[in-house]
């Protein structure tokens, strides 16, 4: 090829074989790879600054002729358990809850869940930075996502599971992010790329200490990999893409 195709990845544990496999391919020189929180990878993508992205699915409606390249994504079957509402109050006790500034995606799965399977009414304000986790009261509720989870979880009385819980409304498995280009790419690449993802994939505890995750030992981190995340991009999980979209055109502001 003329040039790296260059590439933004999630700097996520969930997308450390990912990493891994394409690790391994950096060394051929096809790709140009750069590691980004979730809204990061989508704003390199939405300006051009890189090709392709492991991209939130809620941004890529507003992608220019947007390509999901891959037969693999960021996804769960049953319980994601990185992507969670924690509260020290009940669903229906919750007043208002923080969104995690890093991803769209389960910014709008919280408004999705809390209007057609919560049946609540909330004001939503942002999570940032330096919010610790004991400032929360009750009646507050916080999405957290990623890493963060493991630091988080056990920290609050309640926990609900945003992939458990779209289960329960739509009977479907859910999609969180999905290798997204912003154009057409050449063949070759796609199943070069495909063949790296597949390689990490296969070599989950190898990725394991690769990424050497610091708030969760390493036979944890392999059991969540291979027991909460799901990376094949199956049939079910392209209608619950459309679903997750159709749904997020449907919901009220705030």
């Amino acid at each position: 090829m003329t040039r790296q195709i260059k590439v933004s990845a999630v700097s996520y544990l969930n997308s450390a074989p990912f990493v891994y496999g394409l690790q391994q391919w950096v060394m051929q020189g096809d790709i140009d790879l750069s590691l980004d929180y979730p809204a990061e990878c989508a704003r390199k993508l939405q300006s051009g600054e890189v090709d392709l992205g492991l991209i939130p699915v809620a941004v890529i409606p507003d992608i220019s002729n947007y390509q999901i390249l891959s037969d693999y994504c960021i996804g769960a079957e049953g319980p994601v358990r990185s992507v969670v509402l924690l509260s020290n109050s009940p669903l229906d006790k919750i007043d208002q809850i923080y969104l995690d500034y890093q991803s769209r995606t389960s910014a709008m799965l919280a408004k999705v869940l809390a209007q057609k399977l919560w049946k609540i009414r909330v004001n939503w304000l942002p999570l940032l930075p330096k919010h610790p986790a004991n400032a929360f009261e009750k009646g507050d509720g916080i999405v957290v996502i990623g890493d963060k989870v493991f630091d988080y979880e056990n920290r609050f009385k309640y926990s609900y599971d945003l992939a458990t819980e779209w289960r329960q409304l739509t009977s479907l498995p859910f999609v969180f992010a999905a290798w997204t280009a912003n154009k057409q790419l050449p063949n070759d690449f796609i199943k070069g790329f495909n063949n790296a993802l597949t390689q990490g994939i296969e070599s989950i505890p190898l990725a394991v200490n690769f990424f050497a995750p610091k708030n969760i030992s390493g036979f944890e981190a392999e059991r969540y990999l291979k027991e909460n995340i799901s990376y094949r991009l199956t049939d079910q999980k392209r209608e619950a893409l459309r679903l997750f979209w159709t749904f997020g055109r449907e919901i009220k502001p705030g």
